[in-house]
């Protein structure tokens, strides 16, 4: 079972992944699980580490060799950890080698997010379409799955002149928050914020935060730090999909 020092049954996920240990134990590497969460009724499952316990998630890429050395882009891969610094959830994108290195930032992908029990809980899918504001009918939109070929809800990228905006919808296409980053979303020594407030737009009920990270890695590696906030009471759903909304966000701005 490679790094995680267990015997599994052989699974195959994108990138070499290999499920993480059953029980809350440290890998090789040294890091922790968050304690697998009892079921909840009428909570999609795997999406009980996202229940009123947790109110941040901090997303971690990793750095990828190859891609340092190369500038060839590779798969990206991400852990997602509480306020404790366990991790809640490992993410890898699932992508094939032109689209990544021909597209660009506007690429199609599928996004896979794994729990603690290696189980693929939350998916992420982007088609192919336009981010530029001179194009307001093909602009891009994320489709998050939970589980996996259940819909739970989408974000919607809006037309704006010069602010980047998104809409956060339930899985009947019903606006439930919205977004919205700053003009210019690349900041030197500082934090890069995107409010998240009620539909109305009167409320801030969150934020996604890209995290200064240093100038060396800031300068020399596409690797970055994010962190999401919600209110505790915030549904599950809804918190799943701002985990998308974020990953969309990585995608077209960082």
């Amino acid at each position: 079972a490679g790094n995680y020092g267990f015997q599994a049954q052989p699974m195959t996920f994108p990138g070499g992944f290999v499920p993480p240990p059953v029980q809350n134990q440290p890998t090789m590497d040294g890091t922790i699980w968050m304690p697998i969460p009892p079921s909840i009724p009428n909570c999609p499952p795997g999406l009980e580490y996202l229940t009123q316990q947790i109110d941040q998630i901090l997303i971690h890429q990793q750095l990828e060799l190859l891609e340092i050395m190369t500038g060839f882009e590779e798969n990206n891969k991400y852990e997602l950890k509480n306020a404790l610094g366990q991790r809640v959830y490992f993410a890898a994108e699932d992508t094939d080698c032109l689209t990544r290195n021909c597209c660009g930032p506007s690429r199609p992908f599928t996004i896979r997010i794994i729990d603690n029990l290696g189980r693929e809980v939350i998916t992420l899918q982007r088609p192919l379409r336009c981010s530029s504001c001179c194009c307001p009918c093909c602009l891009q939109e994320l489709e998050v799955q939970a589980p996996p070929g259940t819909t739970v809800g989408y974000v919607v990228q809006n037309w704006h002149a010069y602010l980047p905006k998104f809409t956060i919808q339930d899985e009947k296409r019903v606006d439930m928050l919205k977004i919205t980053g700053p003009c210019v979303v690349c900041r030197c020594c500082e934090d890069v914020n995107f409010e998240v407030k009620s539909v109305d737009e009167t409320c801030a009920v969150g934020r996604i935060s890209k995290q200064w990270t240093g100038f060396v890695r800031e300068a020399f590696t596409d690797t970055d730090n994010f962190g999401i906030s919600f209110p505790m009471d915030l549904d599950v759903k809804m918190k799943a999909v701002m985990i998308g909304a974020c990953f969309l966000i990585v995608s077209l701005s960082f």
